[in-house]
C-alpha cells in the first residue's frame, strides 16, 4: 500500500472517503466483512480509475459515497457496501459479472446485476421504464438492490450540478415519478423528503431558494417559539420516569410548498413550518402507554384539536411506521404538530425497511411487507402488459400515501389505499374472488361494485363460478393489482376471441396463393394504427376491420400485400418547399441547438408556455413535436417514462410575440366595483390586451378567469404582482 504521505492529493481524497465509509458502519466488522468490503473497495478503485464524473472528480468517489449513504442513512450491512461499491463496475467498466460472481460470490454478483443497467442498445418501448422495473422486480428476492439503488439515486441528485438543464429535468422526473414514492413506501423518509427537495430545486428553482431563504431568516424566531412551547411540557414528561428528547424539526421546503400551493398564501402565513417531535426509550413492552401518556401531557398542556389525531401506534402502516400525531395551539394561537414515538419507532421512521427487518417480528403483527412484496409480485410477473404500463401500475396504486383499513366478514385487516373499492377489495383477497365477483355488501349492505370503501368498512365479496371480468370493470378500481388482473383477462380473452378472426384472415391468404406471414401483418397493423397483432385480430372478429375492406385496400404482390393506389391518383414529383414565412405569433424557438422552424412543432394546450417559461420538446408519436413547461402537469410522466422522445427547447427572445395566459383571482366580494378595478389595473395601468374575463361571486367571496395576450413571463409577473397589490385580492395564479 502507498504510504498516506506519498499519496497524490485525488489519492487522498478517495482514502479518506474510504475511511469515512469504515466509520458509519456502526456494528462490529468480523476479518471475513472487512476483507470483503477492502476487496470490492481495491477492485472499484482499479476499475474505475481512469474515469471522472462530470463535475470533474475522480469517478471512484460516487461508489464510495453510495455506499456511505447505504450505511449511514439506511443502516445496511457489509454485503450490500461491497455490492454498493461495485455496482457501476459491470456496467462502465472491462469489468465482467463472472469475474464478480468468481471473486465474491453468486449473492454479490446478482445484487450488482440488479443494479445494471440495460445494453443501451436493448429495443424497447422506453428503456428508461425497463431499467427501472428491472431494479423494482429485485423487490421479492433481495431488497437491498432496491435500496443501493435509492442511495445511488439520492448521490446523483445531490450531484446534478454538473449535468446539462435537460438531464437535470429528466433526472428530478424519474426521481419525483418513481424513486419519492417507492422512499415513502420503504418507510425511508429522510430519502423521501430529499428526493423531494432536490427535485424541487431543480423544476421550481426560484421557489425553492425563496423558501430556503426565509427558512434561515426566520431560524431564531422560530428556535425560540418551540422554547416557549416545549417549556411547560417537560416538568410533565419528567415525571413519567423514562428516558426522552423533545425536539423541533422544520418541515421540508417541498411540505411548505405545498402548503404555500395548496392553501394559495404566502409564506409568512404558514404556520406549521416545523413539528415537535418526543422521542422516548422504553422498553417494547410499555411503548404504547408510554406514547399514549405523553399524548395526555401534550393535549392537557396544549389544546388539542381531536380531528388531527392520528393515530399509527395501535394501527401502524402497512410500510411499518408507528407514531402518534396530533395537532394542538400552542403559544400566541399558532397551531402546532407533535410526533409522539420511541427510539425503536423513530428508528423504522428514519431507516425504514432495513430497520424494520431489524426489529422484525416484535409487534406481533402479519408482516406488511411481505404482503406488500407479495402484491409487487403478481403485478411484475405479469407478462401482459408493457413495460411503461407496469411501472404507471406499480407508481400509482403501489406507492400510495393515504390508506384506509378495511376488514373481512372474519375480521381480518386489510389495507387499502385512499380511494379503493370494493371490487379492489375482491381482487386483494384473491385474484380469482375478484375474477369472480358479482355483488359485494359493505357493513351487510349491498353496494355496487365501484362503491369507495372507507376507514372500519366490514366488505363480504359474493362470487360466482360463471362470472367475468369486463372492460367496464377497469372504471371500478384502482389498485394495481385489481388493474393488472383485469387488463391481463381481457388481453387474455381478446387473444381467443382473436384466434376466430385470424383463422378467416389466414384463409383468405391462402385463397389468394398468399402464405401468411409476419411482414403482412405488420403492415396492416400500421396502416390501421393498431398496438398489437392481437388487437388486429380482434377487430376482424368483432367486425371493426372487415376481410372485404382490407381487400378493397391492398392487393396480392409477390408475397405480400401492396397498397392499390387510389382512383386518380397520380405519383407527382415532390414539390420544392416554399419559402417559410417565419410565424412570429407563438415565439422563435431553439430546439437542440438548431433553429425550430426546421421541426414541426406546436405549443402544448395543457400548459399553454409563454416565452420565458422553462421548456422543453416532447416528440409525439406522429413525429411532430409538442412544446411543455417543464412545470406542466405532464411533464414528470412524459419525463420519466419516454426520456428518449425528449428535446431540449429554449426560447429565443422575438420581440412582437404574443401568447395567451390563463389566471385564477380570487377575493373579497366587497359590491361593486371588482370588475372595474381589475380591468383597469391590467388594460389601463398595464395596456394588456384581455381576451377573456369571467367572475362569479357569492357569499363574500368572488372568483374570476381572464385569459392575457402578453409578450413573455416577464410581462405575465408585472400583470400577477399588479392584481395582488389590488385591495381585497387575495389570490393571483396562473392556470394550466
Amino acid at each position: 500500500m502507498t504510504a498516506i504521505s506519498n499519496m497524490s492529493p485525488e489519492d487522498k481524497m478517495v482514502h479518506n472517503a474510504y475511511r469515512k465509509l469504515l466509520r458509519t458502519i456502526k456494528t462490529p466488522l468480523e476479518d471475513a466483512d472487512r476483507k470483503l468490503i477492502r476487496d470490492a473497495y481495491e477492485l472499484a478503485v482499479e476499475a474505475h480509475r481512469p474515469q471522472r464524473r462530470k463535475s470533474g472528480e475522480p469517478y471512484i468517489l460516487h461508489p464510495l459515497a453510495v455506499a456511505t449513504i447505504c450505511t449511514e442513512e439506511i443502516g445496511l450491512g457489509p454485503t450490500a457496501v461491497a455490492a454498493a461499491l461495485l455496482h457501476d463496475v459491470v456496467e462502465d467498466t472491462p469489468v465482467k459479472l463472472e469475474d464478480i460472481r468468481a471473486k465474491f460470490g453468486a449473492q454479490i454478483a446478482k445484487m450488482v446485476d440488479g443494479l445494471t443497467k440495460l445494453d443501451s442498445a436493448y429495443n424497447a418501448e422506453s428503456q428508461q421504464a425497463e431499467n427501472v422495473l428491472k431494479v423494482l422486480s429485485t423487490l421479492v428476492e433481495d431488497v437491498r438492490v432496491v435500496l443501493i439503488k435509492m442511495a445511488d439515486r439520492l448521490h446523483n441528485m445531490r450531484t446534478l450540478g454538473a449535468m446539462t438543464r435537460q438531464k437535470q429535468l429528466k433526472i428530478a422526473a424519474e426521481t419525483s415519478y418513481v424513486y419519492a414514492p417507492l422512499a415513502h413506501r420503504l418507510g425511508l423518509y429522510g430519502l423521501k423528503t430529499e428526493f423531494l427537495d432536490l427535485c424541487m430545486k431543480v423544476t421550481e428553482p426560484e421557489a425553492y431558494h425563496d423558501i430556503a431563504r426565509n427558512l434561515a431568516d426566520t431560524k431564531r424566531d422560530r428556535n425560540r417559539y418551540i422554547n416557549e412551547f416545549i417549556k411547560p411540557l417537560t416538568p410533565h414528561l419528567d415525571a413519567i420516569g423514562v428516558p426522552y428528547q423533545v425536539y423541533g424539526r422544520p418541515k421540508s421546503i417541498y411540505s411548505i410548498w405545498n402548503k404555500i400551493q395548496s392553501k394559495r398564501v404566502p409564506f409568512e402565513e404558514i404556520y406549521d413550518l416545523f413539528a415537535v417531535r418526543i422521542v422516548m426509550d422504553v422498553p417494547l413492552d410499555r411503548e404504547r402507554l408510554s406514547c399514549w401518556q405523553a399524548y395526555s401531557i401534550v393535549t392537557n398542556v396544549h389544546k388539542p384539536l381531536p380531528e388531527r389525531l392520528k393515530d399509527w401506534v395501535t394501527m401502524p402502516k402497512s410500510n411499518g411506521y408507528e407514531s402518534l400525531h396530533t395537532t394542538v395551539i400552542g403559544p400566541q394561537g399558532k397551531f402546532v404538530e407533535v410526533q409522539i414515538r420511541t427510539n425503536r419507532m423513530d428508528e423504522i421512521a428514519e431507516r425504514g425497511f432495513a430497520a424494520h427487518w431489524k426489529y422484525k417480528g416484535v409487534n406481533n403483527q402479519k408482516d406488511v411487507f411481505e404482503q406488500w412484496l407479495d402484491s409487487v409480485r403478481e403485478i411484475l410477473e405479469d407478462p401482459g402488459e408493457n413495460a411503461v404500463e407496469v411501472l404507471e401500475t406499480f407508481k400509482d396504486n403501489n406507492l400510495f400515501n393515504e390508506e384506509i383499513f378495511v376488514y373481512t366478514p372474519k375480521g381480518e385487516l386489510r389495507i387499502l389505499p385512499k380511494g379503493a373499492t370494493a371490487l379492489d377489495f375482491a381482487f386483494s383477497i384473491h385474484s380469482d374472488v375478484g375474477y369472480h365477483c358479482t355483488a359485494v355488501k359493505v357493513n351487510n349492505k349491498l353496494v355496487p361494485m365501484g362503491c369507495v370503501l372507507k376507514n372500519g368498512d366490514q366488505v363480504k365479496v359474493i362470487t360466482n363460478k360463471n362470472q367475468k371480468p369486463s372492460e367496464d370493470w377497469l372504471k371500478f378500481v384502482v389498485t394495481g393489482k385489481a388493474k393488472s388482473k383485469i387488463r391481463s383477462a381481457m388481453k387474455e380473452e381478446r387473444r381467443k376471441l382473436g384466434e376466430y378472426g385470424r383463422e378467416a384472415f389466414e384463409r383468405k391468404l391462402r385463397n389468394l396463393k398468399l402464405e401468411p406471414n409476419e411482414e403482412i401483418v405488420e403492415k396492416l397493423v400500421r396502416y390501421f394504427d393498431l398496438d398489437s397483432h392481437v388487437d388486429f385480430y380482434y377487430s376482424i372478429y368483432m367486425g371493426a376491420i372487415t376481410i372485404e375492406r382490407i381487400f378493397k385496400l391492398f392487393m396480392p404482390e409477390g408475397n405480400t400485400l401492396v397498397e392499390i393506389p387510389k382512383v386518380g391518383e397520380e405519383v407527382r414529383p415532390p414539390e420544392p418547399p416554399p419559402s417559410k414565412k417565419r410565424d412570429l405569433s407563438k415565439g422563435r424557438l431553439m430546439i437542440n441547438g438548431e433553429d425550430a422552424e426546421r421541426y414541426s412543432y406546436s405549443l402544448a394546450t395543457c400548459c399553454n408556455p409563454v416565452q420565458g417559461d422553462d421548456i422543453f420538446a416532447y416528440v409525439t408519436s406522429n413525429a411532430t413535436l409538442k412544446i411543455h413547461r417543464t412545470t406542466c402537469p405532464n411533464a414528470t410522466n412524459l419525463m420519466a417514462n419516454y426520456g428518449y422522445r425528449i428535446m431540449k427547447a429554449e426560447w429565443v427572445h422575438t420581440p412582437g410575440t404574443t401568447f395567451v395566459a390563463d389566471l385564477k383571482i380570487t377575493g373579497i366580494d366587497d359590491g361593486p366595483g371588482v370588475i372595474e378595478r381589475l380591468s383597469h389595473a391590467i388594460s389601463s395601468n398595464l395596456n394588456i390586451n384581455i381576451r377573456t374575463f369571467s367572475i362569479a361571486g357569492d357569499q363574500g367571496y368572488f372568483e374570476g378567469r381572464v385569459s392575457l395576450v402578453v409578450q413573455n413571463t416577464d410581462q405575465l409577473s408585472i400583470a400577477i404582482r399588479s392584481l395582488l397589490k389590488l385591495p381585497n385580492v387575495s389570490t393571483v395564479e396562473r392556470v394550466v
